[in-house]
């Protein structure tokens, strides 16, 4: 683990802020905390950390508009906090452009491995040549993708399923497949993947309603057709 990776904590129980900052300091990480989002809405302004972990129902400034401000300018990890377990409202989350969520209550070493699995996940790899699988262009050395000439912008879990998928074209990928390669997760709730794909479609697609690109497997999962067709 990279003992400068940055961590920003927005929590407003004080307990909670308190112990996950102690764990997370005592695994090497630089740690800052807020109590509220108006005040961590500033300090991210200033300065983006490498992993923003914050609790969804914050007074004022919700951890809902926290993730939607950083999504509008970058591509940084996320990891929500939620003490609503219904999977609709994780849901609700991951649409604002959560990297991933841990409901409460949760084990400290779970929160530090997915702190340090999305720390790796977004580090940077060994640049690899540009590729094109059917309308597809993939530069991942510059984690850039076009279609038909058309340059896409995508977030890094939407290019990292995007990737995931153009490797395996006219394969079945059930979600479990997805969750453990794009998320590094042995076990997951399958709607993460959902919305992902929900999300990557309406940037791939020429009508996300009725994709020819990235297919449903009814009672499956997913299909890739790198042409449109098949």
């Amino acid at each position: 683990m990279d003992s400068r990776a940055r961590v920003m904590i927005v929590e407003d129980d004080p307990t909670v802020r308190g112990v996950v900052g102690d764990y997370l300091r005592s695994s090497g990480y630089d740690v800052s905390s807020f109590s509220d989002g108006a005040r961590a809405r500033s300090a991210l302004e200033e300065n983006l950390p490498d992993v923003l972990i914050v609790d969804r129902m914050l007074p004022g400034v919700s951890g809902d508009d926290l993730c939607r401000d950083v999504r509008r300018r970058s591509d940084i990890p996320v990891i929500m906090l939620t003490a609503l377990g219904a999977v609709d409202h994780r849901i609700a989350g991951l649409e604002f452009g959560a990297d991933d969520y841990i409901a409460k209550p949760f084990s400290m070493k779970e929160l530090q491995l997915r702190v340090a699995a999305q720390l790796r996940r977004h580090s940077p790899s060994a640049p690899a040549d540009p590729f094109t699988v059917g309308a597809f262009r993939i530069d991942p050395g510059h984690r850039r993708v076009w279609r038909d000439n058309d340059e896409i912008a995508l977030t890094t879990r939407e290019y990292e399923l995007l990737l995931f998928c153009v490797q395996r074209p006219g394969e079945v990928l059930t979600r479990n497949d997805i969750l453990g390669e794009v998320w590094g997760w042995t076990f997951g709730d399958a709607s993460t993947v959902t919305v992902h794909v929900r999300r990557l479609r309406e940037k791939i697609e020429p009508e996300p309603r009725s994709p020819v690109y990235l297919r449903t497997e009814w009672g499956a999962g997913y299909r890739f057709t790198p042409y449109g067709k098949g």
